[in-house]
């Protein structure tokens, strides 16, 4: 059951932290309802994104990438290998390595997952306007973006 915001006081409703997890708790139950017809998860989605256009990376590569630990990438490519969505085969370049590629149904799978996503995200902005989704993206990626080892300490 969803807390009351109010029912927390500021000390902890204001905190980015509860914010940020309270938003992904909302995001994650969308994308649980919205995906469910596609046959894939959020996190199974993600890998697909990665893949799309881009060329062919080992496990490994792809795990660096999404900050997952190799253990629960090898995880995810053996479930989306499973449902014919995406094939390991070797490196054309050294074939001691193995690559992790789109299939034709991971394309059409990352097609519909893809709307389905976007679907999620535009209920869980829908108190936004456009502007201010536009805005909230545009700052989330800067934060995401930002090297804060460089910055001093408060």
């Amino acid at each position: 059951m969803r807390p009351e915001h109010e029912d927390l006081g500021p000390g902890l409703s204001t905190r980015l932290t509860y914010l940020f997890k309270r938003a992904l708790l909302d995001l994650e139950e969308l994308h649980r309802d919205q995906l469910a017809t596609s046959g894939v998860n959020a996190r199974e989605l993600g890998v697909l994104l990665l893949l799309d256009g881009r060329e062919p990376e080992s496990q490994q590569q792809l795990a660096g990438h999404l900050g997952i630990d190799r253990t629960s990438m090898v995880g995810l490519i053996d479930s989306l290998e499973g449902k014919g969505l995406v094939e390991r085969r070797a490196d054309t370049d050294d074939r001691r390595r193995n690559v992790v590629v789109l299939t034709a149904d991971g394309v059409s799978t990352l097609r519909h997952a893809t709307a389905a996503s976007d679907e999620a995200e535009r209920r869980l902005l829908s108190g936004l306007d456009d502007a201010e989704s536009q805005q909230l993206r545009a700052l989330l990626v800067r934060i995401a973006a930002s090297d804060r080892g460089d910055r001093p300490a408060p």
